[in-house]
């Protein structure tokens, strides 16, 4: 095709209409014509032509000489939309020079944003939409008719002017004074680098983020909001990382520092429920019970899974038994879910004498956490040591050391009902 058959075939697209007008609200713009430009796959943009009045400020150089116009040129700005439709300005902008100083400048376009090329309504709706915390970049660029960079780029600015001073400098302190904080790190891009973020745990509102996982998070956090702010802090709730706590009690040794049940919970299925049934795996292999080993090897999500859990999944399981006459409907076949996991648990931990244990342990751990009294919280804490010595096991060894060793965080919990449920 030839660039004036090109030419042709888009300007048939360009469909001059004497129905649409640009509301009110560009201060100084006048609207001669109006174009819906229709694009190759279909979708609509509606181009409002025409130009802005010159201010007498733009004819007065700084020098205070008169300007002239020296040249004009063509300028578009994203407008907010007409329903969903995407919405163009497209102006006749003049270009000044100043033949005292030879200074040139642009015309003052008043209802356009100082940083993009859109106009302050479609910023005011952007920022809307941002502030709503319900969309995704993507999701606005899409709304908006905007790139994602542009989205992105306006979303810094906004949090840059709501938690900055100085030009984005100097982060701002917490207006609101915290009771409970939790601090957590966290995975960037995937990769082996991290980054830390605090939070105050009432409000959910971030006080601070930070790359790097080791105490200087810690002490440049306490710097920034002051010894005296961090007096009226009650409690931190942390994962088991041990420069987190530790720097919290170095810098403010009032704190109570508090480790809630999932980080208990994984550390024991991890250590605990995971090695000893790899352990007994091998001695059942080895002893030629090849039915019961086969049996372990494929339990783990059952053992780590709480009766709760199970129960809801064989719920579950049952409530798909009953619609099954209905699956010709989905055109994707959904997986199969087991049932009688409850059951299997049953049968694995009452044939082997550690896995009972392990239950019980559990079961013991649950209890614990719905404790209110830290004396008693205490005290069945340290009948979860007993029992896990008692079994002379390495794993269970480990897990009585870990009880110790974290003592004072795990029963700080029964005082203050606090965890990073809301930071994950």
């Amino acid at each position: 095709m030839s660039y004036s058959q090109k030419q042709k075939e888009s300007q048939e697209r360009a469909v001059p209409v004497d129905y649409l007008y640009i509301p009110s609200g560009l201060q100084g713009f006048h609207n001669e014509r109006t174009i819906i430009k229709t694009s190759e796959n279909g979708e609509l943009t509606y181009c409002f032509y025409g130009y802005v009045d010159v201010s007498d400020s733009d004819r007065v150089c700084k020098c205070g000489g008169t300007m002239h116009i020296h040249d004009q040129y063509v300028t578009r700005l994203n407008h907010s939309n007409f329903g969903t439709t995407p919405t163009e300005i497209v102006l006749t902008v003049q270009r000044f020079f100043c033949p005292k100083c030879r200074n040139t400048h642009i015309q003052h376009i008043a209802f356009k944003a100082a940083t993009h090329w859109i106009t302050v309504q479609l910023l005011r709706v952007v920022c809307g939409l941002l502030s709503s915390g319900t969309y995704t970049l993507r999701q606005i660029s899409r709304i908006t008719g905007l790139g994602k960079n542009v989205v992105k780029a306006i979303d810094k600015e906004r949090l840059l002017g709501l938690h900055t001073t100085d030009n984005g400098t100097r982060l701002k302190k917490p207006e609101r004074q915290a009771k409970y904080l939790a601090i957590d790190e966290f995975k960037l891009h995937r990769g082996h680098q991290y980054a830390t973020h605090i939070i105050d745990l009432e409000t959910g509102y971030i006080l601070w983020i930070q790359k790097g996982k080791g105490k200087d998070v810690v002490h440049n956090f306490i710097d920034h909001v002051g010894l005296n702010w961090m007096k009226e802090v009650e409690a931190v709730s942390c994962d088991m990382n041990a420069g987190f706590h530790a720097a919290f009690l170095k810098r403010c040794p009032h704190l109570r520092i508090v480790f809630d049940y999932f980080h208990v919970i994984k550390n024991f299925n991890e250590k605990v429920v995971n090695e000893v049934r790899k352990d007994e795996m091998e001695r059942l292999y080895k002893e030629g019970n090849t039915e019961a080993a086969s049996k372990l090897k494929h339990s783990r999500y059952i053992l780590v899974s709480s009766r709760e859990t199970l129960q809801k999944k064989d719920e579950k399981a049952e409530k798909e038994q009953a619609v099954k006459q209905k699956e010709f409907l989905f055109k994707k076949k959904k997986k199969k879910l087991k049932g009688g996991n409850e059951e299997k648990y049953n049968a694995l931990i009452k044939e082997n004498q550690l896995l009972l244990t392990i239950d019980l342990i559990k079961e013991k751990l649950k209890l614990a956490y719905k404790l209110t009294d830290e004396t008693e919280m205490e005290a069945e804490i340290t009948e979860i040591i007993d029992l896990c010595e008692s079994v002379k096991n390495r794993h269970f060894d480990w897990f009585a050391k870990f009880l110790t060793s974290h003592f004072k965080g795990i029963t700080a919990h029964a005082v203050y009902n606090i965890s990073n449920g809301k930071m994950e």
